[in-house]
């Protein structure tokens, strides 16, 4: 007796314990931006009968954490930690985006992209990236697109137009200026001939109730309001010079806002403008 019971000891130390999947990950890509941010974007399958799952995040400082079903339909969820934990309703694909400067850093002109991932992800870099150097043999790559299988992952890379090669070509550039200042009337003439109405039709107390469905941070708010106060229609750079934004931080906040479908970006040919979306 004492024998069989030794054995079944030794069994129930070498078969590994049961692991019950909440999910599976059907697609994991990061973006990377000139500035260091990353976009990560998960696509998951959740198990059946799953109520809710609880997903790892990368980094640790998360902006603008947006998790929707397949039809685009948002889910509730609470951030614990590192993890994010997810309500699953009816869910059948759940998408998971947010913005995190915590995975990129920077020495010297060389930046390095540090992952640790349980799957394998895609990475896009910035499309004049090159790449230097790579932790592991990449899955596929393909121009500025790599895959990488699980692990801990780092992908080092420069950007082109660095500071040595901006010093070589300073002399174009100072001879582009020249003819970028003798031709600023023109300029301004063909881009207030291209320049949108700025008169759209937009029921202020409806746009009003509907930014109040959306969790905005201030200067989300801010600029909506001051285009609102413009007729619905405004350029980035008026948005920015009012608010006093950086180019950067008033992109990432556009684009989170057009995600949202608060607004729609008109692509000019000399600048873009931003119009609300009754």
């Amino acid at each position: 007796m004492k024998r069989i019971m030794a054995l079944i000891g030794l069994a129930l130390l070498v078969i590994p314990p049961l692991v019950s999947a909440e999910f599976t990950v059907s697609d994991l890509e990061l973006t990377v931006y000139r500035d260091g941010y990353v976009e990560v974007y998960y696509q998951i399958i959740p198990s059946d009968y799953a109520v809710q799952i609880s997903v790892p995040l990368l980094g640790e400082n998360y902006e603008n954490l947006i998790i929707e079903d397949e039809n685009g339909n948002p889910l509730n969820f609470e951030v614990s930690g590192n993890n994010v934990i997810i309500y699953v309703n009816d869910a059948q694909l759940i998408k998971v985006s947010y913005y995190t400067p915590d995975l990129t850093s920077k020495q010297g002109l060389v930046w390095t992209l540090n992952v640790s991932s349980q799957y394998s992800f895609k990475v896009v870099l910035p499309e004049d990236a090159i790449i230097v150097d790579l932790s592991d043999i990449p899955l596929l790559i393909s121009s500025n697109i790599i895959s990488m299988p699980p692990g801990n992952q780092s992908i080092s890379y420069t950007l082109e137009y660095g500071i040595e090669e901006r010093s070589q070509n300073a002399v174009y550039y100072l001879l582009a200026g020249i003819l970028v200042i003798s031709a600023v009337f023109i300029g301004i003439k063909l881009i207030s001939n291209k320049k949108p109405s700025k008169s759209i039709k937009i029921d202020r107390e409806a746009f009003l109730k509907k930014m109040e469905r959306f969790d905005l941070n201030d200067e989300e708010r801010n600029a909506l309001l001051y285009i609102l106060e413009k007729g619905g229609r405004a350029s980035q750079a008026e948005v920015r010079s009012a608010l006093g934004l950086p180019k950067t931080t008033a992109w990432r906040m556009f684009k989170r806002l057009e995600k949202q479908g608060l607004v729609r970006i008109i692509k000019g040919r000399k600048e873009n403008w931003v119009e609300l979306r009754p």
